[in-house]
Order: C-alpha cells, then structure tokens, then sequence
C-alpha cells in the first residue's frame, strides 16, 4: 500500500480516484470530448501507478510533479490547467 504525505504533514493511502478527478476535470476545462477526457486520465492514472510501483510512502507534490509529466505528452493544455488549479481557484 502506497501513503501519501499531504501538504499539512498527514498521510492517507493513495487513491487512484481523486487523480482520475482531476485529471478528467482538467481536460474538461479545455473543452476536450468526455470520451477523450477519460482516456487521457486512465493514462495518467496507469502512468502514475507504474512509477508508484512499491513505494511505500511518497509527497503529494511528487505525485502532482510524475502525474503532470505524463500529462503533457497526452494534453498539454488540460495539464497547464492540471499544474496551476490551486493558483487559479
């Protein structure tokens, strides 16, 4: 099981779901088709669980870092959206 340090200094266990989220909401502020939306998340969320691999604990921000990399290759625009949420909400 993969722990995740938050940015407060908690842990939780990873869950594959809130970066399936984001990544589908991110491609759906750029006005990419549902279909594609999800794809494009399936993919980063496989890419992410590959390089997890057996970590046992990693840092929010290294998953938002690895997730963002392999974003770019499949939707440049949704992962600039993807890279500065927080600054933008």
């Amino acid at each position: 099981m993969n722990h995740i340090v938050k940015r407060a200094g908690h842990t939780e266990p990873y869950d594959q779901r809130k970066l399936y989220a984001s990544v589908y909401s991110a491609c759906l502020a750029v006005r990419s088709p549902v279909g594609e939306a999800e794809l494009v998340a399936e993919k980063v969320c496989a890419d992410v669980e590959e390089w997890l691999g057996n970590k046992h604990e990693v840092t929010a921000g290294d998953i938002h870092r690895t997730a963002n990399k392999h974003f770019h290759v499949y939707n440049a625009d949704a992962a600039w959206i993807y890279q500065h949420h927080r600054s933008l909400s």
